[in-house]
């Protein structure tokens, strides 16, 4: 069923005198501007989950997450925005920060677990939820319905690029770019920057959904530590980057992303003459975990 919930999300070319230098252009989609939290890659995994929790007049959520989830945050805010109930398995001891208060504020239910337990979602599900009309979506998004609202991206878009870039977590919408692209017979190239450790199991799990991976490149060196981790050279990188082209982004998963889409123009891995795309993932509010990290950053030129 059509949901009421209109979408904007621009291509705008970066102009950066370092793409001058190098002769490329680069442009960034916005889905950060979707919507203040149900923003980018979240509401497009979430929108079919939606669409169907509608049709099947269920009206109960309940997801995963860690304690700064932009996925738990942005399924609290749809949650209000569509009436439905929403509960949340938040991974860890009860904490108290912005974005939990901020899914409380959206009238989500939150149930910390220990790490232990959480890792049996299906089984926290089954113990608390078993015998009632409520939609299990696993962290992040992760699911078919994802994949397939991911596609969406590519489809809006009215010009070709040489080379897309997008962060993963759990590669879902990764696996959407990618099956769209597949599905045009696009000569396109997707750079996925996993921004966690060890993320070379992103490429097989994007196989296991029978999508064909040949115009995947996957660039895992560029977690810096690992999930929610990060280092001087990438914090002085966000910094610059959003104080000369007044784009925001924030260490987790967009500035990786853009360190690396820079890193690979700057060591010769994409040409003169590419036409470049970053996705813009939205999550900015991971920012407000790591905000104090950048006082007294010492002077790194990265850019």
């Amino acid at each position: 069923m059509p949901l009421n919930f209109p979408i904007y999300s621009p291509v705008q070319q970066i102009i950066h005198p370092f793409f001058a230098a190098h002769e490329v252009e680069v442009f960034i989609k916005r889905d950060d501007m979707i919507h203040p939290f149900i923003s980018g890659n979240k509401w497009r995994k979430l929108k079919l989950h939606i669409a169907k929790l509608k049709s099947l007049k269920i009206n109960t959520v309940v997801t995963f997450g860690g304690a700064w989830s932009n996925h738990l945050l942005a399924t609290a805010a749809a949650g209000a925005q569509f009436q439905i109930k929403t509960h949340a398995f938040v991974r860890g001891e009860e904490i108290s920060n912005a974005v939990l208060a901020l899914c409380k504020l959206f009238g989500m239910t939150l149930h910390f677990v220990d790490r232990s337990s959480y890792k049996d979602k299906l089984a926290l599900f089954n113990a608390n939820f078993s015998g009632t009309k409520a939609l299990f979506i696993d962290e992040g998004g992760r699911s078919d319905e994802g994949v397939e609202g991911c596609e969406s991206i590519i489809e809006e878009l009215t010009d070709t690029y040489t080379d897309i870039f997008v962060a993963a977590g759990t590669g879902t919408t990764a696996a959407g770019i990618l099956q769209a692209i597949n599905k045009k017979a696009l000569s396109t190239t997707l750079h996925c920057v996993p921004v966690l450790k060890a993320g070379d199991f992103i490429k097989n799990d994007i196989g296991k959904w029978g999508i064909d991976t040949e115009h995947l490149k996957l660039h895992s060196e560029y977690h810096f530590g690992g999930y929610a981790k990060t280092k001087p050279e990438l914090l002085q990188f966000v910094k610059e980057f959003v104080s000369t082209t007044g784009i925001m982004i924030e260490p987790t998963y967009t500035g990786k992303m853009m360190y690396a889409l820079f890193d690979q123009i700057k060591t010769g891995k994409i040409q003169a003459g590419g036409k470049i795309l970053a996705i813009h993932t939205g999550g900015l509010t991971g920012f407000l975990g790591m905000y104090e990290k950048f006082d007294n950053l010492a002077p790194v030129s990265t850019l």
